[in-house]
């Protein structure tokens, strides 16, 4: 990757990249053409000759691997290695013998990672000592063991970043991973000159073990905050990692909800996870000499940068008290009864404050009074293991979840209940049409098509997202003006909501999409307020609760620490399903806790010998033709002559005069793409002529609707026919499409407020071709069932169809008002 600094002339989308001064490295400025951040992949790093030791053969481990997935008993894992022996070749020993030799094999690899010890803590209530076990990992040998590996030891990145995108007239700042916001940037401002963060990202919640809840886990889960999102989100070995597994106290009916057993709770939370910190804390007041992959020596600095967990697990992590409060949120003091109201700011907490409110407390000469001193700050009476962490500041490392606090929070139990309520007063048959029109809807990759909704209990956070990107377009019809004003209310609101859940989305962040975030956090709580002053004799709903309120850190936590999918639960809630399994096949249901962390940490291993045996490797599609680089023709037919086409197709009056029409398109075309015509001549398939008929299209997303660029604004369309045909010597990629581009005039106030893009069908005889590099993406549309031949673009399907029609929109001159 090039620099350009000092060049004379700065490019449009040219990127520019200023690195902490700690960093010793100048600002460098790049085209975007060039501008990457990919490090050495696995294949440029050189590999163990037999990185299945301790195990004797690569046969060995994957015969041992199976067994061990399958929960074999030592009977069957027997058997099974005297099958393999029988059957081995020639080629390749198995040598096992026995499920004992096995066993011995698997503790010596499990000895090769950090390993689970077990403690034991001590904490006292009612005047006796009550101890509880904590197994955990060192997380510091954890990081250091992932930092030996050249594998993923290339991919950190050890220095803060502010990134520029240039627009034309100015830079943009751009923000993704954790080292491009701003709390990177600071805690390395803090640090000595030649420290290194190494940053940490932890996950704790109870898991549900059992399939009724009875049995529970308690994972700690954690990630490196210096590795990109793609390595440090997924299930792979430089994922996310079970490191702990705290206590879970039971229940006492003569103690349950007294304030002094759950004090005594969270107390035995804090001694335990205390456990797992040990190293950090050690090393985070004096910083850690490590000789990295690269043979450098780094003073690598811990940092607890991001703390992931729900609302309840924060109000832990935080020692706050929770719902009923006085102040409920663990970031900010906004007291109780103005949970509601988004537009004020409030003083946030520290960590600091927090402590010496605590000490303060516990200098007062009465219980009494010191409960009062810490009540008024909604603070309890136990110390926070987090600020033994040099440089941790718990309120700051606390992240907005997106999963709880929107998807299955403000979404989940609260709008989505509200627009039922609404349903319920039109009666049964709006449910029916909600439903009909959910079905209706074209179904979209990586989103769930529903055929019923309306009724329905779903827990699950990744559905409700699901419903509320759709139910926009399953509802206007049902809940109009006419029909429900209150509902018709809260389906702008719902609106808002959507958009602004879309900006929480976003994989990257500039200043620009930062200032419209807000502004639709803006908007959303304007007409939420509305809605509430209107509907609450009716309603009679209480909106203060925190999952609303906590709307308002959403984008500092942005600019502090990056995309929310740093910090998402989301992640590490996909990991509770490997636990359950783990439990229910490879435990005896007693004293689960080292069972299932020991068979986890086989899984580690097992996982990350299979991705050094096997790296993946990234291949084309059989089959697929690339037309460019970001567009795929696929699912080839063969090759069609002109007469067998129309014939084919006699009934389509898409077809009428295919290759008549053809002919006129690259005759106008190509000169106007600056492709000569062959020989200077007009070109002239002949009914015998033949093309190449493909039948999937990948472009960006694949499906049969597409949005087509053209010299002034791009407009929806339908695929009928792909096909590639040669002229002279050139193979062109072509596609004949219905378009949706007929003019809709004065648009309808119902279409501006609740923000919907109306596109209407031409006849199907005014067919058209295009180049398939001019289809920019996919495109889902909705039918409206109120309008023959009308669709809406469903612009909530992922982020980037919604800023392509926040650009359309702003492009149009319309004002969509959202009531």
């Amino acid at each position: 990757m090039e620099s350009l600094i000092g060049k004379t002339r700065t490019m449009l989308d040219d990127i520019k990249v200023e690195y902490h001064p700690h960093s010793r490295i100048p600002s460098t400025i790049h085209p975007f053409s060039e501008f990457t951040r990919r490090r050495p992949t696995e294949d440029t790093i050189p590999r163990s000759a037999s990185p299945w030791e301790p195990f004797r053969t690569r046969l060995d481990f994957e015969v041992a691997e199976i067994a061990l997935a399958a929960t074999m008993t030592k009977d069957q894992t027997n058997r099974l290695f005297e099958l393999v022996r029988r059957a081995a070749s020639a080629k390749e020993d198995f040598t096992l013998q026995s499920h004992d030799e096995v066993r011995t094999l698997w503790k010596m690899a499990s000895e090769r990672f950090t390993p689970f010890e077990t403690s034991v803590i001590s904490v006292p209530h009612q005047g006796e000592a009550h101890e509880y076990k904590m197994y955990s990992r060192c997380l510091w040998s954890w990081a250091l063991d992932l930092m030996r590996d050249s594998r993923f030891a290339p991919h950190f990145t050890f220095d803060a970043q502010h990134l520029y995108k240039f627009n034309g007239a100015r830079f943009v700042r751009f923000i993704d991973e954790p080292w491009t916001a701003n709390a990177f940037w600071d805690a390395q401002s803090r640090l000595p000159q030649d420290a290194k963060p190494l940053a940490f990202i932890l996950y704790a919640d109870k898991a549900k073990l059992s399939s009724f809840g009875t049995a529970k886990g308690y994972p700690i889960i954690v990630r490196i905050a210096n590795l990109p999102v793609e390595i440090r989100n997924s299930t792979g070995v430089g994922g996310g990692r079970v490191v702990g597994w705290l206590p879970i106290v039971k229940e006492d009916p003569k103690h349950s909800k007294k304030k002094s057993f759950v004090n005594f709770k969270n107390a035995v939370w804090h001694e335990s996870f205390l456990k797992l910190l040990e190293a950090v804390i050690v090393h985070s007041k004096s910083g850690y000499w490590f000789e990295c992959w690269d043979r450098i020596q780094r003073l690598l600095w811990p940092l607890i940068l991001i703390l992931s967990a729900d609302y309840e697990e924060q109000c832990v992590m935080s020692l706050i008290r929770g719902l009923k409060g006085k102040f409920p949120c663990p970031v900010c003091l906004v007291p109780q009864d103005e949970q509601s109201v988004l537009s004020d700011a409030h003083p946030l907490r520290t960590s600091t404050e927090s402590l010496n409110i605590l000490n303060t407390a516990r200098s007062a000469s009465t219980q009494k009074e010191k409960e009062q001193q810490l009540k008024a700050y909604s603070l309890r009476d136990v110390e926070n293991c987090f600020g033994k962490v040099s440089y941790c500041d718990v309120h700051r490392a606390l992240s907005f979840d997106r999963l709880h606090t929107n998807n299955a929070g403000m979404w989940g139990d609260h709008l989505w209940s509200e627009l039922q309520f609404w349903l319920e007063d039109l009666g049964r048959e709006a449910a029916v049409k909600i439903d009909a029109n959910f079905d209706a809807l074209p179904r979209w990759r990586n989103l769930k098509h529903f055929s019923h909704v309306v009724g329905i209990d779903f827990n699950d956070g990744s559905t409700h997202e699901d419903i509320s990107k759709m139910i926009i377009f399953a509802a206007q019809s049902v809940l109009s003006r006419t029909h429900s004003e209150l509902g018709y209310l809260l389906l702008c609101c719902i609106r808002c909501y959507v958009d602004l859940d879309i900006y929480a989305a976003l994989e990257v962040h500039t200043e620009d999409t930062i200032a419209a975030g807000r502004d639709a956090l803006s908007q959303f709580s304007t007409l939420m307020d509305l809605y509430i002053e209107k509907s609450h004799p009716e309603t009679n709903k209480n909106w203060n609760f925190p999952k609303k309120h906590l709307l308002t850190h959403l984008f500092d936590d942005i600019i502090a620490k990056g995309v929310t999918r740093n910090y998402n639960t989301k992640p590490n809630e996909k990991m509770h399903g490997p636990l359950r399994a783990i439990y229910h096949r490879q435990t005896n249901f007693k004293d689960v806790a080292p069972q299932v962390c020991t068979t986890r940490l086989l899984y580690a291993y097992t996982d990350n010998l299979k991705a050094t045996i096997e790296p993946d490797a990234t291949e084309t599609p059989e089959g697929v033709v690339i037309a460019m680089a970001r567009v795929q023709l696929g699912a080839r037919q063969g090759d069609f002559s002109f007469a067998d086409i129309e014939q084919s197709y006699a009934t389509d009056r898409a077809f009428f005069g295919f290759r008549i029409k053809l002919n006129q398109f690259l005759n106008d075309s190509l000169p106007n793409n600056a492709i000569p015509l062959p020989n200077e001549t007009r070109i002239r398939f002949q009914a015998c002529d033949q093309i190449t008929e493909f039948r999937y299209l990948r472009v960006n997303y694949e499906y049969d609707c597409v949005m087509i660029k053209t010299e002034h604004q791009p407009f929806f369309a339908r695929l009928i026919y792909m096909f590639r045909c040669k002229v002279g010597g050139t193979e062109l990629s072509i596609a004949l499409i219905h378009p949706y581009d007929v003019g809709i005039g004065v648009r309808r106030r119902q279409d501006l407020d609740l923000g919907l893009w109306r596109v209407r069908a031409k006849p199907r005889s005014s067919s058209e071709f295009v180049f398939v590099d001019s289809i920019i993406r996919g495109a889902a549309l909705a039918s409206d069932p109120e309008a023959v031949n009308d669709y809406f673009v469903i612009d909530t399907i992922d982020t980037d169809i919604f800023l392509r029609m926040k650009a359309l929109q702003d492009s149009s001159g319309l004002r969509f008002r959202h009531q």
